[in-house]
């Protein structure tokens, strides 16, 4: 496999739970400052301009909810999903939280022009983005961690996702300080292996 990434975006959780999971692959970084991500040779590979994206033997997948449920399927040992149902679909509520909400949130601080197309109105969404961050941690504090982790004391695919978008905060304008729960979730994964070997590589 081999997964195509940019430092410090959402396509490290991937590299993540790869590595939660044992899964070999290459890791493929892209220079975001020089637009490699817009460049024709990656446009065959991810026509979208955007990472993650991930290489393996029926193809190429995108979308970082849908490569994470791609490395649990493919290393069920692991438990990166609960076999509960209702379990599995309280990580996924996390999930598509921080894909529909958070991450969008995040994104208004450079990526105005994908909604506007006036610099004052840029200018707008990034004045923002430390309040709407801001009400997205109060929503992860209170509701989004049952304990150390996600689900309580048990990995899983939401954490490597988490993880990785705590890691804007403080870039983002956001007191990391108010939110306890969330500053414990960030020094419990970082003490995982999986998490010292993306620093390890270079990816956060």
């Amino acid at each position: 496999m081999q997964l195509y990434y940019a430092p410090g975006t959402i396509s490290v959780a991937v590299a993540i739970a790869l590595e939660e999971a044992g899964l070999d692959y290459d890791a493929v970084k892209l220079n975001f400052a020089s637009g490699e991500q817009t460049k024709p040779a990656y446009a065959q590979i991810n026509p979208k301009g955007r990472v993650p994206a991930l290489a393996v033997e029926g193809g190429i997948l995108t979308e970082t909810g849908a490569l994470l449920d791609f490395v649990a399927a493919k290393a069920p040992q692991a438990g990166l999903v609960p076999e509960d149902p209702v379990m599995a679909a309280r990580m996924r509520e996390v999930m598509y939280y921080l894909a529909s909400t958070m991450h969008v949130n995040h994104a208004h601080k450079l990526r105005g022009p994908r909604w506007a197309s006036k610099e004052s109105s840029f200018r707008d969404m990034a004045a923002k983005v430390p309040e709407t961050m801001t009400a997205s941690c109060d929503y992860i504090e209170h509701n989004g961690l049952r304990g150390p982790l996600v689900l309580g004391d048990r990995i899983s695919l939401a954490d490597c996702y988490l993880y990785v978008v705590c890691g804007w905060l403080e870039g983002d304008g956001v007191d990391a300080s108010a939110f306890p729960k969330i500053l414990a979730f960030r020094e419990a994964m970082a003490a995982r292996a999986s998490v010292q070997a993306v620093k390890a590589a270079g990816m956060l």
